[in-house]
C-alpha cells in the first residue's frame, strides 16, 4: 500500500499508522500476541492515562456546543435517500401459504 503522510505528522504518529494499517496480519498492531497493548503502549500514546479513560474521568479535548439533547447542528447535512415505505412485496406468491 502506497500512501504519503502529511508533513505535520510526527515520527511517532507515522509509525503508529504504519503499524495499524499493516497488510501483513502477523505484523499488524492489535493482532499480535499483546493484542491492544501494542497500541496502548505505543510512544504516540505516552501522555494518555488509560485508567483515566477507563474510569471515564478524562476531559474531552473538544466539547462541541449543544443546545438541547436532540441538537444535530454539529453534524454535516447530506441529501437523504428516498424512503420507500409502500414498496410492493415481490415475493407475495411464494409465501401465500406461509
Amino acid at each position: 500500500m502506497q500512501y504519503k503522510f502529511p508533513q505535520h505528522f510526527s515520527t511517532d504518529a507515522k509509525d503508529l499508522v504504519r503499524n495499524l494499517v499493516q497488510s501483513d496480519l502477523t505484523r499488524r498492531y492489535g493482532n499480535l500476541k499483546n493484542g491492544p497493548n501494542d497500541i496502548k503502549n505505543h510512544r504516540w500514546f505516552a501522555h494518555i492515562s488509560w485508567l483515566t479513560i477507563f474510569h471515564r474521568e478524562a476531559q474531552a479535548p473538544i466539547i462541541p456546543p449543544c443546545r438541547h439533547p436532540g441538537d444535530s447542528s454539529n453534524f454535516d447535512v447530506y441529501k437523504e435517500e428516498p424512503f420507500n415505505e409502500g414498496k410492493q412485496d415481490l415475493y407475495t406468491a411464494e409465501f401465500a401459504d406461509f
